[in-house]
């Protein structure tokens, strides 16, 4: 067990980038921390971390075996929480990456339910808009709608997500109403910044690419959505992030003829993780929470 605690000390130190960080996160003392950190470099003769007065960094050694240390502390915690379940509760602690706008909006209240079904479990839970490689970056799970795919890694659909321009009638009246995708070089546009400012759409002859200088560029789909309603401008935004406002009125639909490619949301999961009961149950959690909600 001093190596698995060891190991431990170890990846928390690589990630807070310093003992007192790691030390609060596994609710220890600095000097615990650094010990076991210590007796690890011993044990295996070289140094994990370059030490001064101003920062605490990775050696070569470090960098080379972190990602291999955090898959033995995750297949030795997963294997314990099995060895000491009781009846059909999950032991487990996942690491979690997800998009800002979705969290906020959905999978916030999906996790919630999630931990109050499974009280033993521990999530941590990181908002990244980017792509990640969760075998490279240590997590049990990554969830995102990019495309990218990784090597060790299996993608699990969740759902799909369904996304469309709309503006403000007050826009709409102002500025006038574009009727093709090549119009809105001519508007101002609201734009996603993980998707960027290249809009695609399906037209009649195919696929259609246009380049949009945005007014707005943001990561948070709720900000995007608040300066369209506000007459800003007009803005590709994910379905359920502007239900309410076009049952309501206050944006409506923009190049309804020209649809925009849905995406899917997936989840990356790395291969050795793939049968965890904690990570089943919560892919099983969360195709039935998003099916129904977006």
């Amino acid at each position: 067990m001093d190596i698995l605690v060891n190991l431990q000390a170890f990846l928390a130190t690589a990630d807070a980038a310093g003992f007192s960080a790691a030390a609060r996160k596994l609710g220890v003392s600095t000097s615990v921390v650094a010990k076991r950190v210590t007796q690890l470099e011993a044990r295996i003769g070289t140094p994990l971390f370059h030490r001064s007065t101003r920062q605490l960094r990775l050696t070569d050694a470090g960098q080379r075996y972190v990602h291999r240390a955090r898959g033995v502390v995750t297949d030795a915690t997963d294997l314990l929480s099995r060895m000491g379940e009781k009846g059909h509760d999950l032991v487990d602690h996942l690491r979690i990456k997800a998009p800002t706008s979705l969290t906020v909006a959905r999978l916030a209240d999906a996790f919630s339910a999630f931990q109050t079904q499974n009280p033993r479990l521990k999530l941590e839970i990181v908002l990244i808009d980017r792509p990640v490689d969760p075998v490279a970056e240590g997590f049990d799970i990554a969830i995102g709608a990019f495309p990218h795919s990784f090597g060790g890694v299996v993608d699990e659909p969740l759902c799909a997500l369904k996304r469309l321009l709309c503006a403000s009638p007050a826009y709409l009246k102002k500025h006038g109403t574009p009727k093709h995708p090549r119009d809105l070089v001519e508007h101002r546009c609201l734009s996603f910044l993980p998707t960027g400012p290249e809009w695609i759409f399906d037209g009649p002859r195919g696929r259609i690419n246009i380049q949009v200088s945005p007014l707005l560029s943001s990561n948070e789909g709720h900000v995007l959505a608040r300066s369209a309603i506000a007459g800003n401008g007009i803005a590709l935004m994910s379905h359920y992030l502007v239900a309410d406002a076009l049952r309501e009125g206050t944006l409506k639909p923009v190049l309804r003829d020209f649809p925009i490619p849905e995406l899917w949301v997936k989840a990356a999961i790395p291969e050795r993780r793939r049968n965890a009961a904690a990570v089943q149950a919560l892919l099983t959690l969360l195709k039935t929470s998003l099916a129904s909600s977006l």
